[in-house]
Formats: structure tokens, sequence, C-alpha cells
């Protein structure tokens, strides 16, 4: 009897901890943040995994961080880290397309392995006029109808210089009204959308079907700054019926490496923490 009533009470005790592993908000990371820290890829997975991130956004593909795309999972799903996407980009050469589109394949290929669903050029040269400009969109809807192939979707990360204007048409707009809805989308970085002089919810309201995925960012943690409407924000992208967004940390301050690594990962923390308790942030 005793020994019953020592595995009923076990088993209550146990079970919180199953209840709050599953019960975590939909809070994600892109691993830039930590990239100075990733010689030891598994215990810094674990550590995005402590501090209540259950989604990462990676860098590259088919390597991640010096693993091949299938070990990379692996180590993620050990830890409950959903992969949603990657930041990577091929230039682009007309003279030797099929050479390019094979790269492609091979990032696409790794993509599917990793289960994620987005691939995101992070930056792009986006030359000085619109005939330029147009190639590049061109591009982007070759390597997006290329990704469908493969259930990725192609998208770009914007950073403030998108939008500028150039011959009387914001780069960025320019971008949307260019590319083919069905293979390409945008991820809109709040930060520098903002600090471009933009307002992200005004372009999630003009946008609500291109836009499918926020990188929420600060000036270092996410909600310290008090410059961004964070609520307004997601509750417009939630609206919109989109879930997708990761965490972008820069810049950890300290007068030495290894102060600025305490930092990094205090910050990631942090940022995690706000949005954990943010009351406008679901959980699924």
């Amino acid at each position: 009897m005793k020994k019953i009533l020592f595995l009923v009470m076990a088993a209550l005790i146990a079970m919180p901890n199953f209840v709050e592993a599953k019960s975590k908000k939909r809070v994600g990371l892109q691993l830039y943040s930590i990239h100075q820290d990733m010689g030891n890829v598994e215990a810094s997975l674990k550590k995005v995994a402590d501090a209540g991130y259950t989604v990462v956004e990676t860098l590259g593909s088919p390597n991640c961080f010096g693993l091949e795309a299938a070990a990379f999972k692996a180590l993620c799903d050990k830890y409950g880290l959903e992969i949603v996407s990657t930041h990577t980009s091929i230039g682009m050469d007309p003279n030797n397309e099929a050479a390019v589109m094979a790269q492609w394949r091979k990032v696409f290929e790794g993509l599917k392995t990793m289960g994620a669903k987005y691939c995101v050029i992070p930056g792009f040269g986006l030359g000085n006029d619109l005939n330029y400009l147009k190639q590049v969109c061109d591009y982007f809807n070759k390597v997006g109808k290329l990704g469908k192939e493969y259930g990725i979707m192609l998208g770009y990360h914007n950073h403030a210089h998108e939008y500028e204007v150039r011959e009387g048409q914001c780069v960025w707009e320019y971008m949307i009204e260019n590319t083919n809805p069905e293979y390409v989308f945008f991820q809109m970085d709040v930060y520098w959308t903002t600090r471009g002089g933009k307002d992200p919810v005004a372009y999630l309201q003009q946008y609500p079907d291109r836009i499918k995925m926020l990188h929420i960012k600060d000036d270092f943690v996410i909600g310290a700054s008090g410059k961004i409407n964070f609520e307004a924000i997601f509750k417009q992208f939630y609206k919109n019926g989109y879930k997708d967004f990761v965490v972008e940390q820069e810049g950890a301050p300290g007068n030495s490496h290894e102060a600025r690594l305490a930092r990094m990962w205090e910050g990631v923390g942090e940022s995690a923490q706000y949005l954990g308790n943010a009351k406008f942030v679901k959980k699924k």
C-alpha cells in the first residue's frame, strides 16, 4: 500500500512540470541572436529551450552550425524546439542559372528534412533602379516556385533601407507588388520597419496576406525601450491569421567577450520572459 501511495504521489509531483512544458507559449528565437556561442550546439539549444523558447529560426541549410540537417533537427527535437525557418541566400547569376537553382534545391531539401516551412532571404543587393529591382523580384519568384515543390515558401526579411523611395516607389512596397504571393512572402522586422519611418501595424493592415512571419526586435531586450507597440503589432498579426514570429537580439553590451556573452544570454532570457508574460502573446 505504501509503495502504491508513493507512486501516486510521485506522479502528482511530476505532473506540473509536464503540464507547464505543454502550456508554454509559442515563442521563437532567431539563432543569429546567440551565434557567438554556438561552439557547443547542443548545450546552446538546451539553453534556448530552458529560457522558454519553443520555436527557432536557424541560419543556413542544409548545414546548420556545422551539423547536417537531420542531426540538427534531432537536437532541436530533443529539446522541444520546432524549426520554422532559416535565413540564407544565394545570389543571382543569369549566366549560370541552372547551377544556382541546383544550390537552392539543396537548401530546400535540407529545410524539408528539418521540417521547416519557410526559407527567408535575410537581405539582398537590390540595385539602384527599378529595372534591376524588377529583376530581383523575378528571381525571387523563380526561387519561390522551386521552393514550393518542396513545400517551402520563400520569404524576404527587411531592414530600414527597403523603405527608401526609388523613382517614386517605396522599395519594399514595390517588392511586394512585383512578387507572386503564391511563391513569395515577407518577414517583417518590426524594429527596422519602425527605424525606416514606417508603422508596422499599418503595413500589417495593408498587406494582411503577404506578411506571414515577424522578427520581434528592440534596441536590445524586447519591450525594454518602450519605442515599439508590440501589443498592437501582435493583435493585428494574429487577426491576419498568422502566428510565426521569432525574437532577434543584437548588440549585447560588455567590456569583454565573456561579459557580452553573459549579457547576451540574460537578454535572450529576459525577452522570452517578457513575451511569455505578455497577455497579447498566444500560447499556440
